[in-house]
């Protein structure tokens, strides 16, 4: 059965809270309740039994941690992978509804300045700053920092040398 998921970390996140069967390369296999899943598919179980392939006997264990390459197998229950499938549909109407690379929150217009801000001059040290201290050059009053006027700047200024 193919799951709709990017990365199956998602669908074993989504898992977390229910019974989980893992077998390890070793051969043993736990079965236990999902607390918690990391980056590099490191377990957290409670409640756990372990058993060895091919034997009879079990270990119960009140919690237990699988190091995630030491993991061959994992057996979800069938409503983790229902659930999962039905986010991923939402998912995926979401995107035809609003595009993948859509403006999303901005409309049309791209709203006020789009994601990077209100847009107002060209930021420091550029020409065209807005006012006393905002660019290191251009606009401004003599005291900012260069201005036109007698504090340096490209020259030009009513200093007399």
């Amino acid at each position: 059965m193919l799951i709709p998921c990017k990365y199956p970390l998602s669908l074993i996140r989504s898992a977390k809270g229910s019974p989980i069967q893992i077998e390890l390369r070793s051969g043993e296999i736990y079965n236990g309740v999902l607390i918690n899943c990391d980056n590099r598919m490191n377990l957290k179980l409670t409640q756990v039994v372990s058993t060895r392939k091919g034997q009879n006997e079990a270990r119960k264990l009140s919690e237990c941690c699988v190091r995630g390459n030491t993991i061959q197998f994992l057996k979800l229950p069938e409503l983790v992978i229902e659930k999962t499938k039905q986010q991923a549909e939402k998912r995926n109407r979401y995107k035809k509804r609003f595009g993948e690379n859509s403006q999303k929150r901005y409309g049309r217009g791209g709203g006020r300045g789009g994601r990077r801000g209100r847009g107002r001059g060209r930021g420091r040290g550029g020409r065209g700053g807005r006012g006393r201290g905002r660019g290191g050059r251009g606009r401004g009053r003599r005291g900012g920092r260069g201005g036109r006027g007698g504090r340096g700047g490209r020259g030009g200024g009513n200093s007399k040398n």
